[in-house]
């Protein structure tokens, strides 16, 4: 049997890795191994941590919830994981952050859809995911991967910011003016407009919503969203 010790050192080399590779070793990687070279060794990283911490919580004991969940909480974080499916779906498309290859990106006149809300969706759906699944399983193995999601997606959020303004330093500043890293501040600013959602956001993700919650039964044995009232 394994322990929760192990899943939390998985999950330290998991986003440990991640951002020694993404940031301060970039650079002399891929001058060593070339782009592609580069890029092998990353996603080799990648998975060979990640599928470490599956294993790890696959064999840790279950310890006893830190709170009790009922009803009223589940009903909030099934609204919040269809928040965070908009965020995801709606990420997909024209999406800023996105890598352009070296090559000078373009960006939109005005921040519309989820890129209102912030200019980080799919870090934010992410860190969402994360905190949602502690939220309704408090147990310590959980607890320790949904954190390292959500260290994951917002300090990675910010660390691309800082890249963006090195890269970009005449185009990502002005995106940055025009939108927020934490959601809704650039609405509340008078910055931003909430509006624009395109189908591709709203039925997407809420089609991912419900597959996605729909699984949870198969796929873990503990029903999740709408599907834990039917």
């Amino acid at each position: 049997m394994g322990s929760t010790y192990a899943v939390a050192a998985a999950a330290v080399a998991f986003v440990g890795s991640h951002f020694l590779l993404s940031h301060p070793l970039r650079g002399r990687l891929v001058r060593a191994l070339g782009e592609a070279g580069f890029l092998g060794a990353y996603s080799l990283v990648a998975v060979l941590t990640l599928g470490w911490m599956v294993m790890a919580y696959g064999k840790a004991p279950l310890s006893a919830p830190l709170w009790p969940v009922g009803n009223g909480l589940w009903a909030v974080v099934t609204a919040f994981m269809l928040i965070a499916s908009i965020l995801l779906m709606g990420s997909l498309i024209r999406n800023p952050a996105f890598p352009t290859g070296g090559r000078p990106g373009s960006l939109p006149e005005a921040a519309r859809g989820v890129y209102a809300v912030t200019r980080h969706p799919m870090m934010w759906s992410f860190a969402l995911w994360g905190l949602c699944h502690v939220a309704v399983f408090p147990v310590a193995k959980n607890i320790i991967v949904a954190a390292a999601i959500v260290v994951l997606a917002l300090v990675g959020a910010a660390l691309q910011d800082r890249k963006k303004e090195r890269l970009q330093p005449d185009l990502w500043p002005a995106w940055e003016s025009k939108t927020s890293y934490l959601p809704f501040a650039a609405i509340v600013a008078g910055r931003a407009r909430l509006g624009g959602f395109g189908l591709h956001a709203l039925l997407g993700g809420l089609v991912v919503w419900l597959v996605a919650t729909w699984a949870h039964t198969p796929v873990t044995g503990r029903a999740a969203g709408i599907w834990h009232w039917l």
